[in-house]
């Protein structure tokens, strides 16, 4: 039976996965679910010695079931190609008690190429299946990762253009260099006076918009999405858990059939989500361990039950994680509901309202897989810092989040299944909060003098991508309020 896909606000009106891609998110506000998570139909002896390609094949195969064997594997072996520094494309790396999954080898150095490499070609590939005539405008707001890796992905690819929102002052320089030197005649990039949510709010604001959608239209275009809203970036992320386990089990770490932990450094939720489905789907996961930094938003819903935003806003030196409204939690609220879409709708209405809202105790059972934790920002630092001393292993400040975290929830229930943490970026994205963590004395090091010194300590070549924006002239100035980002895309589709 083929995968259909509907709102979480509403069931009444289903999608084929290519036209859920397409429109990114759906008409009444609500993101795309699918109407059942399907069980694996290879066993994972089968599954165990396949490539990351193949892998991805069949775990995209069953939530894309609109796309054909030739169109999806296209799309696969376009995107998981050179581009990553890697022919294992996601390899795990053991230190200090756990398994560390690089997700960060390809273009852009950090875990959101792995599904935006191969979402341009989901994409284009939908949009030939759907006969769409108009042009496709990707709306992207970025609290760092997403807008660099949608940009790179999209940049010249023949009937799209894109548009990346991002907090001007909550973002890595990195990240920022990346996105301001990025070329190509059909991408803009803004900056806004505000932090993540407020570029998120206004993003979804615009698709919500229908005047704006006819005006769009008039004008041959149409709007989709490149964050994690979009279904198409989520069930890409599901292949990555799955070869991390085939992996453990083909090295002889785990037996087939034994369950692993896994830990991930959490903001907008969606790279636990695909975590989530991947243990529907089948995969021997005992706990999702969800760690938040300073914004501890999503720790203090998993223990209390209450989702509540209104709180100060905290930028810390993991800026991918300072986020208040964890989009993708709504499809977990939806699932965790019995797949209700007026409950979850309900509850959405609460936090558009009040900021917040409170879950039943039936949902909050339905949450048993869960554990969470959060680290300040001095226990960010102790974590790349002990690790390093320990191990020479150096791991980002997001990576150090979710260490310190699994240490203390190993320290409190004494777990000791095998665990695997998502690795979520380079430190080389963020070498100036790394470098500092490890010893104060490079403070006062500019940034690229940093990187050169971090290449030394880690004993790894500074990435491609961060060589290239070394001296790369900056081609994006144009900053705006949050009011004007309606304006602003407007303006650069001359509409």
């Amino acid at each position: 039976m083929d995968v259909m896909y509907s709102s979480t606000r509403n069931a009444s009106e289903k999608y084929t996965a290519s036209k859920a891609i397409l429109q990114g998110l759906a008409p009444d506000g609500g993101l795309f679910v699918p109407s059942f998570i399907p069980k694996f139909d290879k066993t994972l002896d089968e599954l165990m010695n396949l490539n990351y390609q193949d892998t991805a094949y069949e775990v995209m195969k069953l939530l894309l079931s609109d796309f054909t064997e030739e169109e999806l594997r296209y799309c696969i072996n376009h995107a998981y190609d050179d581009k990553f520094d890697t022919d294992v494309i996601a390899p795990l790396c053991y230190a200090d008690g756990a398994y560390y999954l690089e997700l960060f080898h390809g273009k852009t150095i950090a875990f959101k190429d792995m599904a935006l490499s191969i979402l341009p070609y989901l994409m284009t590939t939908a949009a030939k299946k759907n006969d769409l005539k108009e042009k496709i405008i990707i709306l992207t707001a970025t609290s760092g990762d997403t807008g660099k890796a949608a940009l790179a992905g999209f940049a010249d690819v023949e009937g799209t253009g894109i548009v990346v929102f991002f907090p001007k002052d909550g973002v890595s320089a990195v990240q920022k260099k990346q996105m301001v030197t990025q070329k190509g005649k059909n991408v803009k990039v803004i900056g806004i006076h505000g932090n993540f949510d407020d570029a998120q709010t206004g993003v979804k604001k615009m698709f919500g918009d229908q005047a704006l959608r006819d005006e769009l239209k008039k004008g041959g275009y149409v709007f989709s999405s490149a964050n994690s809203i979009n279904i198409g970036r989520l069930v890409p992320q599901i292949a990555y858990y799955v070869y991390a386990y085939t992996n453990l089990a083909r090295s002889g770490k785990i037996n087939n059939g034994d369950e692993i932990n896994v830990v991930v450094p959490t903001g907008n939720f969606g790279n636990i989500l695909a975590a989530y489905y991947a243990k529907n789907m089948g995969l021997p996961i005992k706990k999702l361990i969800c760690a938040s930094n300073d914004n501890k938003v999503l720790f203090d819903f998993f223990e209390s039950g209450t989702y509540d935003k209104n709180r100060e806003f905290i930028l810390t030196t993991s800026p991918s994680m300072d986020i208040l409204i964890s989009s993708n939690l709504e499809r977990l609220i939806y699932h965790i509901a019995g797949n209700d879409p007026e409950k979850n709708a309900s509850l959405m209405k609460s936090l558009s309202s009040d900021g917040k809202y409170t879950i039943t105790d039936d949902m909050k059972a339905n949450l048993s897989s869960f554990e969470s934790g959060y680290a300040t920002e001095a226990q960010t630092a102790s974590k790349i810092k002990s690790l390093y001393e320990n191990t020479g292993y150096i791991i980002d400040t997001h990576t150090a989040v979710a260490g310190y975290v699994y240490d203390e929830y190993k320290k409190k229930t004494g777990d000791d299944a095998v665990t695997v943490i998502a690795s979520t970026a380079s430190p080389f994205k963020f070498s100036r909060s790394v470098m500092s963590a490890i010893d104060s004395k490079y403070d006062s090091q500019e940034d690229f003098a940093l990187i050169d010194e971090l290449s030394k300590l880690a004993n790894v070549k500074v990435p491609g991508a961060v060589e290239e924006i070394r001296n790369a002239e900056v081609i994006h100035n144009t900053v705006c309020e949050k009011e004007d980002m309606a304006k602003e895309v407007k303006a650069f589709l001359n509409i």
